[in-house]
C-alpha cells in the first residue's frame, strides 16, 4: 500500500540503477529548480525501503532540484518493493513524456496573466527569459487558422514568426488563403507565407541620425524581440523615411576632405572618373567619399585618389631642328609604334555585373528549396565560409548581424538544439547570407560558383532573351548564341536581338557563359588568383601540391590582410 510521507531530501538515496545516465544540460536543471522554488514539486517522486532509509525509484532529479532550491522537506510516495515493477518504472518514467507545443504553451500564458501573473513571475517560475515569454506571446498576434495548424506540430522558425506576426490580421488572412494546406497535406511552406508578409525593417543601430531626424521623417521604432539582450534591438518598417533621414545626417556630417559618393542600381558605390581606390591608409592628398549601404542601411567610407593633372606636352609632331623634324608621336617607324587592335569583349562589364545578380537569385532560390543532401550541405558551407566576401575576426567593431540572426534559431535558451530540420534550415539560411556571385566587393568568387552547380542553381537562372542583356554582348558572341538556338542571323545586330528576343518570348534562354559551371579559363584564373583550384585538381593549402607533409605555408614578403586596409581606409 503506497504512503505519502514527507522528508528531508538529502536523507533519501539515490538510485545506483538509474537509467538515465546521461545528464541533462544545466539549463534544464535550473529550469526545474526555478519551478521547484515558484509552485513547489508537482508529482512527488516515488521512493522504496531500502537498508533502513528510503531509495529513489523515480524522482532523481526532482530530488536533487529540491535540494538545490533548500527545501527543508519535501513530498514523497513510499511504495512497497518490486524489482521488476520498480525498474520498469523507473525507464517509463523518463522516456514516457510529451512536451507541450509552443502554441499550447503561449495559451498557458495567457491563462497565467488572467490569474494575475505576470511576465516576470511566469519567466522566473518557468525558468524562461522574459523575452522567451514576449515572443510566445506574439503567437496572440496570428490568423486563427495558423495557429490551428501550429498547434498540430508545424511551426514556422523564429524569423518567421516574427515576420508573421508583424502583418495585420487582414493581411494574414488573405496570404492563408493562397497558402494554406490542402486536404490530406501535412507540411506548410511557411518560409512562402512568411516571404509573402515580409516588410523590410531597418535598424536603429545603423541609424546615425537622432531623434530629431527620426520624428521628421516619421521614424517609429518596434522592439525586436529577437535580438539577445543589451543589443538596441529596434527597427522600423519606414523604409523611406530612414533613408531620407540617414541621408540628411551624412550630408549635414561630412568631414574634411569627406565627399558624398553616388550608388548604382545595385547598391554599389560610384567613385569619380578615373579615381583609384585606395586600400591603405589614405595619404594626405586623398579623399574619402561616403554612402550610403542600400542593403543594411549603415553608413560606408572608402578613401580613394585622383589623378594628378596632365602637364602640357611637346607637339604630336615632334621638334623642329636645323636638319629638319625629329620622329615624334606622330613620326618614327610606325610600324613598331602602332597599337594593337582592341576587340570588344564578349560581354560588357554592365552585363557581367547582369550575370552576377542573376547567378546569385538562382542560388538562393535553389538553397530556398532544392533537395540537398547532408554531405553536400556540409561542403558548401565550407565553400562558403572560404568565399572573398566572408570576413571573419575578433575583438572589432564590425558586426556580422545577419548569420548572428540565422545562428541565435539554433541556440533557444543558450542550448544547441538537436533538430534536424532546424539545423538544415539554418544550414540553408547561412549559406544564402554569405554565397554571392556579384560582380563586386560581395562576391564569393568560384567557390560561389561550384556550389551553386552543386545543387544545380543553373537550372534556377531566368530568361535572358532581352534587349537589356542581350545588347551587353558583342556581335561575335550573339551571333554564336543565336546559331546555337536555330534563330536567323540578321545584318544588324540589333534585329538579331530581337528575332532573339522573339524567339524566347515563351520560353527560356541562358546565356553559356552565365551558367555556374566553372570553364577551364574560369579555373585557371581561379589558381591564379590563389583560390587553389586548377584544371587537374585542388592544391592543398597546407602542403601546396600534392598533399602529403604537413608544415603550413608562411605568408610571402610584404602580405597585408585586406579587410584591415579596409577598415582602416574607413
Amino acid at each position: 500500500m503506497a504512503e505519502l510521507r514527507s522528508v528531508d531530501p538529502r536523507t533519501l538515496q539515490l538510485n545506483p540503477n538509474n537509467p538515465r545516465r546521461t545528464p541533462v544540460s544545466p539549463a534544464m536543471d535550473d529550469q526545474l529548480v526555478a519551478s521547484i522554488k515558484a509552485v513547489g514539486i508537482i508529482q512527488p517522486p516515488s521512493v522504496i525501503p531500502k537498508d533502513d532509509g528510503l531509495m529513489i525509484v523515480v524522482g532523481n532529479r526532482r530530488v536533487k532540484a529540491a535540494i538545490k532550491a533548500g527545501l527543508p522537506a519535501i513530498d514523497v510516495m513510499v511504495c512497497d518493493a518490486d524489482e521488476a515493477a520498480d525498474a520498469m518504472r523507473s525507464v517509463a518514467e523518463n522516456l514516457i513524456r510529451a512536451s507541450m507545443s509552443s502554441v499550447d504553451i503561449w495559451r498557458a500564458i495567457e491563462r497565467l496573466e488572467a490569474q494575475g501573473w505576470n511576465e516576470q513571475a511566469i519567466g522566473d517560475a518557468l525558468a524562461l527569459p522574459v523575452r522567451t515569454v514576449r515572443r510566445l506571446k506574439l503567437l496572440a498576434h496570428l490568423h486563427p487558422a495558423m495557429l490551428d495548424v501550429m498547434a498540430l506540430g508545424s511551426m514556422p522558425n523564429e524569423e518567421q514568426l516574427r515576420t508573421i506576426a508583424a502583418a495585420t490580421p487582414e493581411e494574414q488572412a488573405q496570404v492563408w488563403k493562397k497558402h494554406k494546406p490542402k486536404k490530406g497535406q501535412a507540411d506548410i511552406a511557411w518560409h512562402e507565407v512568411a516571404r509573402a508578409l515580409a516588410k523590410r525593417r531597418m535598424p536603429a543601430s545603423a541609424a546615425k541620425f537622432g531623434d530629431d531626424l527620426a520624428k521628421a521623417y516619421g521614424i517609429v521604432w518596434e522592439d525586436d524581440l529577437f535580438a539577445p539582450p543589451g543589443e538596441d534591438s529596434r527597427t522600423t518598417t519606414n523604409v523611406e523615411g530612414f533613408f531620407g533621414a540617414q541621408q540628411e545626417w551624412l550630408q549635414n556630417n561630412l568631414p574634411e576632405r569627406g565627399r558624398l559618393l553616388p550608388v548604382d542600381e545595385y547598391g554599389r558605390f560610384d567613385l569619380p572618373k578615373k579615381a583609384e581606390r585606395v586600400y591603405g591608409k589614405p595619404g594626405k592628398a586623398d579623399l574619402v567619399g561616403h554612402y550610403i549601404d542600400t542593403r543594411t542601411g549603415e553608413v560606408q567610407s572608402v578613401a580613394y585618389r585622383l589623378p594628378e593633372p596632365k602637364k602640357a606636352g611637346k607637339p604630336a609632331g615632334g621638334t623642329k631642328t636645323a636638319t629638319g623634324t625629329t620622329p615624334g608621336a606622330a613620326g618614327g617607324d610606325r610600324d613598331d609604334h602602332m597599337p594593337a587592335a582592341r576587340t570588344r569583349p564578349d560581354v560588357t562589364q554592365k552585363g557581367i555585373a547582369m550575370i552576377g545578380d542573376l547567378r546569385t537569385d538562382a542560388l538562393h532560390l535553389a538553397l530556398a528549396d532544392a533537395p540537398i543532401a547532408d554531405d553536400t550541405l556540409l561542403g558548401m558551407l565550407v565553400l562558403a565560409l572560404g568565399g572573398d566576401n566572408v570576413a571573419v575576426d575578433s575583438g572589432s567593431n564590425l558586426t556580422g548581424n545577419d548569420r548572428q540572426a540565422i545562428s541565435r534559431t539554433l541556440t533557444e535558451g543558450g542550448v544547441l538544439t538537436t533538430d534536424p530540420d532546424r539545423l538544415r534550415r539554418a544550414a540553408r539560411m547561412m549559406l544564402a547570407a554569405v554565397l554571392s556571385c556579384r560582380e563586386n566587393r560581395t562576391q564569393s568568387g568560384p567557390f560561389a560558383r561550384i556550389a551553386g552547380e552543386a545543387i544545380g542553381a543553373s537550372l534556377r537562372l531566368p530568361n535572358m532573351a532581352t534587349e537589356e542583356f542581350l545588347s551587353c554582348l558583342s556581335r561575335g558572341a550573339l551571333e554564336k548564341a543565336a546559331a546555337a538556338e536555330g534563330v536567323r542571323v540578321e545584318v544588324r545586330a540589333k534585329d538579331t536581338r530581337a528575332r532573339m528576343v522573339g524567339r524566347f518570348t515563351d520560353g527560356t534562354f541562358v546565356y553559356q557563359g552565365a551558367l555556374f559551371r566553372l570553364a577551364p579559363e574560369d579555373q585557371t584564373a581561379a589558381a591564379e588568383r590563389g583560390h587553389g583550384h586548377t584544371g587537374s585538381g585542388w592544391i592543398s593549402p597546407v602542403t601546396g601540391a600534392d598533399g602529403e607533409g604537413d608544415a603550413v605555408a608562411e605568408p610571402e614578403d610584404g602580405y597585408e590582410d585586406d579587410a584591415g586596409d579596409l577598415r582602416e581606409a574607413a
